[in-house]
């Protein structure tokens, strides 16, 4: 089995990083776009699709910045993070996702968080 590789993809997004943060990191904000149902309940987030349940830790949080998970059932060093990216000059927002696949599974990856992401800025109506 390929050992999984870090990747980092970078959306444009209009929001304000407050409203933003509050869907990367509020259960019934993540509810919306990310799965379709959350709980949370000590540091430990439960995400369910279409009755398929998954378990992530809340390894950090920055209000207004970032959030970062762990698949309770991942590699040791995988993990997978929302971090809003607001330009200086432009105060352009930006959402940075940083997720962990192997080579096999990249590609599948990456249109997994493009499709949520799109979905995400629909409901952002931004």
């Amino acid at each position: 089995m390929s050992e999984k590789k870090k990747f980092t993809l970078e959306y444009a997004i209009r929001s304000s990083p407050r409203i933003l943060f509050s869907f990367i990191s509020e259960p019934n904000g993540l509810a919306q776009w990310f799965a379709d149902d959350v709980t949370f309940n000590d540091q430990t987030y439960t995400f369910s699709w279409d009755g398929e349940v998954q378990k992530a830790k809340l390894l950090s949080l920055k209000e207004n910045k970032l959030v970062k998970f762990k698949w309770i059932d991942d590699e040791p060093h995988c993990f997978f993070e929302m971090e809003i990216v607001q330009d200086e000059l432009t105060n352009d927002v930006a959402l940075a996702v940083t997720d962990f696949a192997t080579e096999e599974t990249i590609q599948e990856r990456k249109q997994i968080w493009d499709n949520q992401i799109d979905y995400l800025v629909s409901v952002l109506g931004a």
